[in-house]
């Protein structure tokens, strides 16, 4: 069995051609606060709290083939993001949409990777001010630029090569919650590095006592006696880690949610990551050692992969884009 080579097919295929689009959002289309512009002339104010202290959520939506996939789901999760650091944001849930849909049509995209956050925005300057969390200014800001995999088609058709940190630990939950997809981001970005020394592609990250977190921006999964598991806390809820337990109702592959020990994942039959700008992400080792020793995806990562791509492009939870609001 093959992956499909998704990437390819993006490049080649004509349902994935960019519309005629205003030459100045060729990169892509921007939204500051309370207007659009392209991308290359967006700018945050150097005070604004996401900027100076990382203090912000955030979230990313794909469009494909001119539908967003899953798009109602990721916006309750950013409201709920917004909820849970106190962040208001400025807009209702339908103009929110209303903005992505516009920033994907102004671009001409039908292939766009759409990201969106809510900041803490502009500090309050008076004596004892920032306590208050209603006293800031909170800020909206967003872009759609042509859809970007984290691997290409070569590495996910051969398996990533992946490290389990050993110089850093997940932020704990009780420091900044995972659920909220955030800015905190330097233990994740640290790990990479370590990856890149340590002469691999990509890190997970585990708690204090060992147990598996999250990937630097995804999801782990583990094949471990057949059944799929992933870690059950100190993770992002992620939306594409949400479609792999549908996914794999509809295969009738047993998948569920528990602790999972660092031991537990380099002895797994399969490992694969997920996230929104990468799908489903097969690894092929794990600290240097092939995952089953098996040269390659397992069988399992390969079909849920390309069901995946085969659902999204047949109308899975899709929303068509509105591109007659690149008019206004």
């Amino acid at each position: 069995m093959s992956i499909i080579r998704s990437r390819e097919i993006m490049a080649t295929h004509p349902d994935h051609r960019q519309r005629p689009a205003d030459p100045d959002y060729a990169f892509g289309a921007a939204f500051i606060a309370d207007h659009f512009c392209p991308i290359l002339q967006a700018a945050v104010p150097i005070f604004d709290c996401g900027f100076m202290h990382a203090d912000a959520v955030y979230d990313v939506v794909s469009v494909s083939r001119g539908v967003f996939f899953r798009l109602e789901q990721h916006q309750a999760r950013f409201a709920r993001a917004c909820e849970a650091i106190r962040v208001r944001n400025p807009f209702s849930r339908e103009r929110e949409a209303e903005i992505l849909h516009e920033l994907v049509a102004r671009a001409g995209l039908h292939d766009a990777y759409v990201w969106w956050t809510v900041t803490r925005g502009l500090p309050p300057m008076g004596r004892n001010e920032m306590v208050v969390a209603n006293n800031f200014s909170n800020r909206f800001y967003a872009f759609a630029i042509p859809f970007i995999f984290i691997f290409d088609d070569d590495q996910r058709a051969r398996g990533v090569d992946l490290i389990v940190s050993r110089s850093r630990i997940r932020i704990p939950a009780r420091a900044v919650d995972p659920t909220a997809k955030n800015f905190c981001w330097l233990d994740m970005q640290m790990a990479l590095f370590e990856a890149g020394d340590r002469g691999a592609e990509w890190a997970v990250l585990t708690d204090a006592e060992g147990f598996l977190t999250e990937a630097t921006g995804a999801n782990i999964f583990a094949v471990i006696d057949g059944v799929i598991v992933t870690p059950d806390t100190g993770c992002l809820e992620g939306i594409t880690r949400q479609s792999v337990f549908e996914l794999c109702d509809e295969l009738g592959l047993q998948a569920k949610a528990i602790r999972i020990h660092t031991d537990d994942l380099r002895a797994a039959q399969e490992v694969f990551m997920t996230t929104t700008a990468g799908s489903v992400m097969p690894v092929r080792s794990v600290d240097g050692t092939l995952v089953g020793d098996r040269e390659g995806p397992g069988e399992i990562s390969i079909r849920l992969h390309n069901l995946y791509w085969e659902k999204r492009w047949s109308g899975w939870y899709a929303t068509p884009v509105r591109y007659e609001l690149a008019a206004h």
